[in-house]
C-alpha cells in the first residue's frame, strides 16, 4: 500500500532522497499565513518561507486575487517583439527600490535561471566593449548559485558538482567561503574576523592576470550551504578589489533580496553596490515562478550603443515577464510597501537573534548565527555519518509541528517576515526540547 494511498512513483523529487522520503513522505496540503497544514489536518509552523521565498506569508488575499484576475485577462504574452504593458510597470518599480545607478531588468523565471542570465550578460558586456579575453568567472567555495551549468561551475557545492564535474563550463575558478568557525562560532550578526579572506582574490587575479577576468559572484550571505555571513568589510573589500581591475561583481541575491536582511537587498544592507543583482524567490513571495538580473546603466547602455536595430542580447526565455509573474510580482512589492514587511523584517530581526542564540549551550550545538531573518543552528555531526543528525532534525521537527531546512548538519531558518513573536518563541522551544532527545 502506498503512502496515503498516493501513486507516489512517478514523481522524481528534486534534491531529496526519493527512497527515504517515499517511505514515510512529509505532505503538506494547504498554507495560509505563517503555517502549512497536512493532509490529515496538522499545523506545522512554517520557519523557512516555504524556501526561503514566501516572504509576505502564505496565500495572502492581495496576490492572490492579482494571479486570478490576470489568469481571466491574459494566460501569455509573448516577449520577443511583443509585450504586455504590465511588464515596462514592474520592471519600474523594482528599479525604484534597487541601489543607485541599477535602473534595467531583464525578467527570467528562478534564481537558476538569473545566475547564468547575469554569467552571460557580464560575459557580452566584456566582449561588447572590445575586451574580449576577459572570460574568466570567479565563485567562491561553498557558494549556491542554482543548478544551470553556468550556475554549477561558479558555485562551490561538492554534492552539487560531482555528478557533472566533467562538463562543467571552464574558465572558472573559486574564492575560499568565509565560514570561520573556530574564531567566529556564536557571532551576532556578522563575525569580526575574515575580512583578509577577501585578498585571495588578489592571488587568484594573478595567477590568471587580471585582463582575463570577466565577473566575480558570490553570495553577500550564502544560504544553502547553511546560512554563512560575510565577515566585517569583507564585501567592501571585494568591491575595491574588483574596482582596482576593473572586474564586474556579481551579488547573488535569490535569497537575500526583498527584505530578507531588513532592507530591500543585502547590497544596501551592507553598503556594498554590486555591477549585477541576481534575483528570484522574494520577488513574487514564491506565488509564481519568477526570476531577475539588475543591471548597472553602463552595462545597460553598452549593449545599447551598438549601431542600427540589431538584437543587442540574444539571450531570453519564453516565459519572461510572464502575465501572471508580473501580476504576481506587483502586487507582492505592493504588499510589502504597504504592509512595511521589510521595516517589521529590521524590527524583529534583534527578537529573532536573542531567541536563536538561547541555544548555545544545547545538546549537540556547536554554533549559532544570524543577520536580519537569516539564521542556523549548527549541529555537531555524528561520527562517521556527517548529515544524518541533521536529517533526523528534520522529521522530528515537522512531526512536532515546525518545518526547517537543513543543510549537512545545519539547522537554517529564513521565516516569513510577518512572523510574530510567538511564533519564533513556539519554533525556538521546539528546537529545545527535541534536541535534548537527540
Amino acid at each position: 500500500m502506498k503512502a496515503h494511498n498516493l501513486p507516489m512513483e512517478s514523481f522524481w523529487m528534486p534534491f531529496t532522497s526519493n527512497r527515504a522520503f517515499k517511505q514515510k513522505p512529509r505532505l503538506v496540503e494547504r498554507a495560509e499565513g505563517m503555517f502549512y497544514y497536512t493532509p490529515d489536518g496538522r499545523q506545522v509552523l512554517d520557519m523557512v518561507a516555504g524556501l526561503w521565498c514566501c516572504n509576505a506569508g502564505h496565500g495572502h488575499p492581495a496576490i492572490v486575487q492579482a494571479i486570478q484576475a490576470q489568469a481571466a485577462e491574459m494566460d501569455f504574452a509573448p516577449p520577443f517583439n511583443f509585450a504586455h504593458p504590465a511588464a515596462f510597470e514592474v520592471a519600474d518599480m523594482l528599479t525604484d527600490i534597487t541601489p543607485a545607478g541599477i535602473n534595467h531588468v531583464f525578467f527570467t523565471n528562478s534564481g537558476s535561471e538569473s545566475v547564468d542570465t547575469a554569467l552571460k550578460i557580464a560575459l557580452a558586456y566584456q566582449k561588447e566593449r572590445g575586451q574580449a579575453a576577459r572570460t574568466r568567472l570567479i565563485g567562491r567555495e561553498r557558494g549556491y548559485h542554482g543548478v544551470g551549468f553556468g550556475g554549477i561551475s561558479v558555485g562551490g557545492m561538492p554534492a552539487n558538482r560531482m555528478q557533472f564535474s566533467n562538463t562543467m563550463i571552464p574558465g572558472v575558478d573559486h574564492l575560499p567561503h568565509t565560514h570561520l568557525l573556530e574564531q567566529n562560532a556564536f557571532s551576532r550578526g556578522l563575525p569580526e574576523h575574515g575580512i583578509e579572506l577577501a585578498d585571495e582574490l588578489e592571488n587568484i587575479l594573478n595567477l590568471h592576470h587580471p585582463s582575463n577576468v570577466a565577473a566575480v559572484i558570490v553570495e553577500p550571505v550564502a544560504g544553502s550551504a547553511g546560512v554563512l555571513m560575510p565577515p566585517k568589510g569583507y564585501l567592501k573589500r571585494l568591491r575595491e578589489i574588483c574596482d582596482r581591475h576593473d572586474i564586474l561583481l556579481i551579488f547573488d541575491e535569490v535569497i537575500t533580496g526583498f527584505g530578507r536582511l531588513g532592507d530591500n537587498f543585502a547590497a544596501q544592507a551592507f553598503g556594498v553596490t554590486p555591477d549585477i543583482i541576481t534575483a528570484a524567490k522574494g520577488l513574487t513571495s514564491g506565488t509564481v515562478p519568477m526570476g531577475a538580473v539588475f543591471v548597472r546603466d553602463e552595462i545597460y547602455d553598452q549593449f545599447m550603443s551598438k549601431p542600427g536595430s540589431s538584437i543587442e542580447l540574444f539571450h531570453g526565455y519564453t516565459y519572461s515577464a510572464h502575465p501572471l509573474a508580473v501580476a504576481a510580482c506587483k502586487a507582492t512589492q505592493h504588499v510589502y510597501a504597504d504592509e512595511g514587511l521589510f521595516q517589521r523584517a529590521a524590527e524583529m530581526a534583534p527578537v529573532f537573534e536573542d531567541a536563536l542564540h538561547s541555544l548555545q549551550g544545547e545538546p549537540h550545538v556547536i554554533d549559532v548565527r544570524n543577520y536580519g531573518l537569516m539564521g542556523a543552528v549548527e549541529l555537531a555531526a555524528v561520527e562517521g555519518q556527517p548529515g544524518a543528525r541533521g536529517m533526523e532534525m528534520v522529521q522530528k521537527t515537522f512531526d512536532a509541528g515546525l518545518m526547517i531546512r537543513v543543510t549537512g548538519d545545519t539547522l537554517a531558518f529564513s521565516p516569513p517576515l510577518i512572523m510574530q513573536e510567538s511564533h519564533i518563541q513556539q519554533a525556538v522551544e521546539t528546537l529545545r526540547t527535541l534536541l535534548k532527545t537527540l
